[in-house]
């Protein structure tokens, strides 16, 4: 796949100039579609880093095929437009599933050029079950608490006691949701959207989606293609292996980038001292992997936890110093602080509960059917991790409980689409959570649509996140509906971001590791 993807961007790729795609201002929303929010009541949800959010809830059916029915309840955000003229809403979502997009409509409204984000209503929604929507779903508290069983089954018994928390928490979901899961799925989740649509008084909306949600925009533009203004996809899902064999790929695909940690680490030994061979590197975290598997970290970070900690390097590498860090402490001086820390800042659930996770399996199981002999799973699994163990038998539990949910399956969504406007696709060559093939696959589902590749870049969500190349992209496309074209199957091509650089002191001090955008995407897809 990757081998590809560096074909396709190599330099025989010529790029034609940005071209408008259509005459500006066609087929876009009238001023008075937007004018004012038909049946919503926006109240203040002002935060400090978005002073302007407001917020509102729009109630949808559980059930379309009985719109009288039982009703439930889809929170909206809302940063209004400031122009004159308006485009209508854009619709946002940061994935998952089960990925809350209320602070989302805040930064992207923050992060568009003024100018941009004043001629929309930006508009963040928690879809169906997730976060301020209710009911929101939350099957069994405590499934994540610490120290869970190894996730590599390397005994019977091991391999036991991984079934029986899967199957405990699809249990807990069929008990205390019973009428409501048959209903929690992305064809769902795309209909509520056209009610929000309807709520806010448009002809049309935008959306722009990362990860999962480029899925979910894609299944609404098939529903509804007449009710698309502009369509925004970064990260890209492959629709044709929702969900278990995507679920495959990602495992090939976080293994690389976990290698690519790993190299990253012994590039900078000086800082480190975990070796400048990748290899050593490599064989002293999986060491230390089986080192907290026989003895886990404070109580806190074993085996399964490590993993699940490393996991969000494989999402985006503003994690690495500090993931380095807690590894390189571990190692070298045999102090957990820093990793215990990096756990419970990074990977914990709140003892509360897990809301997002609930979601996650409410929609991947019920939209297509998965492998219903767990016979199938261990085989499948094995023969991966023989190749890429990172994250293999991880992946493979956080999903498990599928193979015991409660809920009949529909059919995957062909997304193939010819009757959009052009739309717009980010992807990075290496990214994990949305392999590379998923971006070049949609890319020929949808009829007219540019993609843009970050060559090289390993980040999943790219757009808006410091990458001033594709965000000119980004800013013409939502300002007029320019599009770039170009020839070999991809439209343009911008450099990565260089990596990070190890934190000194200082910088460990007042830095997050991280950047707002990538706290806010729904991680896992």
């Amino acid at each position: 796949m990757r081998k590809g993807a560096a074909a396709l961007c190599g330099a025989a790729l010529v790029v034609a100039g940005m071209l408008p795609a259509v005459p500006a201002g066609a087929n876009a929303p009238r001023a008075a579609d937007t004018a004012q929010a038909t049946g919503l009541t926006w109240n203040r949800c002002a935060t400090t880093a978005y002073p302007t959010l407001q917020c509102a809830s729009v109630t949808v059916p559980l059930n379309y095929a009985n719109p009288r029915g039982r009703q439930i309840t889809v929170a909206l955000s809302r940063v209004p437009h400031t122009a004159k003229t308006s485009q209508g809403p854009l619709l946002v979502n940061p994935g998952g599933p089960g990925g809350s997009g209320l602070k989302l409509a805040g930064f992207v409204a923050s992060a568009l050029p003024k100018a941009v984000a004043a001629q929309y209503d930006v508009i963040g929604f928690d879809p169906r079950g997730v976060g301020r929507s209710e009911p929101a779903l939350d099957c069994r508290p405590g499934h994540f608490d610490p120290v869970r069983p190894d996730s590599v089954p390397g005994t019977l018994a091991v391999e036991r006691a991984n079934l029986a928390r899967v199957r405990s928490f699809a249990m807990a979901c069929a008990m205390k949701y019973a009428s409501v899961l048959p209903y929690i799925d992305t064809i769902n989740a795309a209909r509520d959207m056209d009610a929000i649509r309807e709520a806010l008084g448009a002809e049309k909306v935008s959306y722009f989606g990362y990860s999962y949600g480029t899925y979910l925009g894609a299944v609404y533009a098939k529903l509804f293609p007449q009710r698309v203004h502009r369509l925004v996809l970064d990260s890209i899902v492959d629709p044709t292996g929702v969900w278990y064999d995507d679920n495959i790929q990602q495992d090939y695909a976080f293994n690389d980038r976990h290698l690519a940690f790993l190299s990253w680490v012994a590039r900078h030994d000086r800082t480190y001292r975990l070796g400048s061979d990748p290899a050593r590197v490599g064989a002293e975290w999986y060491a230390m992997r089986a080192a907290l598997a026989e003895n886990p970290a404070r109580n806190k970070v074993g085996a399964s936890e490590l993993e699940d900690t490393f996991i969000p390097g494989g999402y985006y590498n503003g994690y690495w110093p500090r993931l380095a860090a807690a590894f390189s402490a571990y190692v070298n001086h045999k102090n957990s602080g820093p990793l215990v820390d990096a756990y419970q800042t990074m990977a914990a659930v709140a003892p509360s509960g897990d809301n997002g996770y609930s979601v996650y399996t409410a929609v991947q199981c019920r939209d297509v059917s998965w492998p219903r002999g767990w016979a199938q799973w261990r085989k499948d699994t094995w023969a991966v991790y023989e190749k890429a163990p990172f994250m293999a038998w991880s992946n493979a539990w956080y999903n498990a409980p599928c193979v015991f949910w409660p809920t009949s399956a529909l059919r995957p969504v062909n997304v193939a689409n010819d009757a959009l406007p052009p739309t717009l696709l980010f992807q990075a060559t290496e990214d994990a959570a949305t392999p590379y093939q998923g971006g070049v696959t949609v890319h020929h589902l949808l009829r007219g649509s540019s993609l843009v590749v970050e060559q090289g870049g390993g980040n999943h969500g790219i757009s808006l996140s410091g990458n001033s190349c594709l965000d000119k992209y980004l800013t013409a496309y939502l300002t007029d509906g320019t599009v770039p074209h170009g020839r070999g199957g991809i439209d343009a091509v911008c450099a990565k971001l260089p990596d990070p650089e190890p934190e000194t002191a200082k910088s460990a001090a007042t830095s997050s590791s991280g950047s707002t955008l990538h706290g806010l995407l729904g991680f896992r897809g």
